[in-house]
């Protein structure tokens, strides 16, 4: 095996040991050679099981392909199919009921249901436009889409339509985090006192949520936010507040935008979307995937004569009704 470096008793691709050294590893604590050793011992440890496994399946497959082979001229009989497949062990009779649990995963994996957005790691940008695709504003899809029956005539600003997006976001929010008794079109302010949120009427009135537990969290004091955060079904709203912007400042209650989780993940694709066999293509994604656990994955382009910039949004911190930090 030529053009491998060898740290221990595994041959690794030269671009890949300098981006583990040089790249992955810096920052984390761990050695280079704390690193390359527990991967030889892996690869050692479980190589000749694995290596057996692929053997199995290798013959399973063969003796598939011959079986079709054998009846290429006949009708598809799926009674002795099945039962070819059980000869040869590839079907195995189902077995007593069990449970599987995990610990250590976090909860969008390990029990939350919900939308998970997919993206090939290998390309930066699409990357990126995943990642920040799992939140997004819900006045912009409303405006710019057919959601409220027909689509936006011309590239000038509509106030009419405009007006519809902004009822239809308030029946939004009436349906998915309702008030008590009262709609949140005629709210003037949302704050937050004692950990619950408090909506304001004209008259000096206020009410609460119909289910209390659905408040998350805000930005900024709890007299004049920022943002309100509210969770319905695990998923997110966010009820963005600035009496400054475009729109806050022609809005009762001074709400710039509705911004929605539209995903609990994002999954990363490095085989079923993509071709990464070879090793300057896996390190590729592997950097990628490293921007995004980092926080700093950038990627620029050019399109209609423009740079264009793509990077990670900035993480959302809240501060949870109890005071603490949510991120």
């Amino acid at each position: 095996m030529t053009n491998r470096v060898q740290p221990g008793n595994i041959a690794v691709a030269p671009e890949l040991h300098a981006f583990i050294n040089d790249e992955a590893l810096p920052g984390t604590g761990i050695a280079p050679d704390t690193f390359w050793s527990a991967l030889d011992s892996i690869v050692h440890t479980f190589g000749p099981r694995n290596r057996e496994l692929l053997a199995v399946r290798e013959q399973l497959q063969q003796q598939i392909n011959a079986w079709h082979k054998e009846r290429r001229e006949q009708p598809h009989d799926q009674s002795a199919y099945e039962f070819f497949l059980n000869e040869i062990d590839y079907l195995r009779p189902e077995g007593p009921d069990f449970q599987v649990t995990t610990e250590q995963v976090d909860s969008e994996i390990s029990s939350g249901a919900g939308p998970q957005l997919v993206g090939p790691v290998s390309n930066a940008r699409y990357a990126s436009n995943a990642a920040n695709a799992r939140w997004g504003s819900l006045y912009d899809a409303f405006y710019g889409t057919d959601a409220l029956g027909d689509l936006p005539n011309g590239s000038a600003y509509d106030s009419t339509r405009g007006a519809r997006v902004v009822a239809a976001g308030r029946e939004f929010l009436d349906q998915h985090v309702p008030l008590e008794g009262r709609n949140y079109v005629d709210i003037v302010s949302l704050t937050s006192k004692d950990g619950a949120l408090v909506a304001t009427f004209n008259d000096g009135s206020t009410v609460g949520l119909s289910d209390p537990s659905q408040f998350t969290g805000l930005l900024g004091s709890p007299e004049q936010p920022r943002s309100i955060l509210l969770r319905n079904n695990g998923l997110h709203i966010e009820i963005q507040i600035d009496p400054s912007h475009t729109i806050g400042a022609n809005d009762g209650a001074g709400i710039s935008d509705i911004v929605l989780e539209a995903a609990l993940t994002t999954i990363c694709d490095l085989e079923a979307s993509i071709a990464a066999v070879a090793a300057e293509d896996k390190v590729a994604a592997y950097r990628n995937w490293l921007g995004l656990m980092k926080g700093d994955l950038v990627e620029e382009f050019e399109k209609g004569g423009q740079t264009i910039r793509r990077a990670l949004e900035a993480d959302r911190e809240f501060t949870a009704p109890d005071g603490s930090v949510l991120t």
